[in-house]
């Protein structure tokens, strides 16, 4: 079970993108990677296709090392663990203990 998921606000800890953030836009779970909105941006030169019809240079997000990136919990990086809530298995925020989600 991965600790972080898509949607969630991460902080880049680790590689040329430290200290920069953004949202989680997809979880690889098999290789462990992340695709973070605005962060590892590589070039792609695509040719002319029927659902793109000029071609071009094309910038995207590259998959990241899920170990490269931290959860944001309001505006603070912080670790997660993971806790049962009654009968729910829930995530908290390892500096303030506060659940969240």
């Amino acid at each position: 079970m991965l600790k972080i998921k898509k949607g969630d606000t991460v902080k880049v800890i680790a590689g040329k993108e430290k200290d920069k953030e953004g949202k989680v836009l997809s979880v690889d779970t098999k290789n462990g990677k992340v695709l973070v909105e605005g962060i590892n941006m590589v070039t792609k030169h695509a040719k002319p296709s029927a659902a793109n019809q000029t071609g071009g240079i094309i910038k995207k997000e590259a998959p990241i090392d899920i170990s490269n990136v931290m959860y944001l919990h309001k505006g603070k990086a912080t670790r997660i663990g993971f806790k049962m809530d009654g009968d729910k298995k829930v995530r908290f925020a390892k500096t303030t203990g506060e659940v969240i989600d």
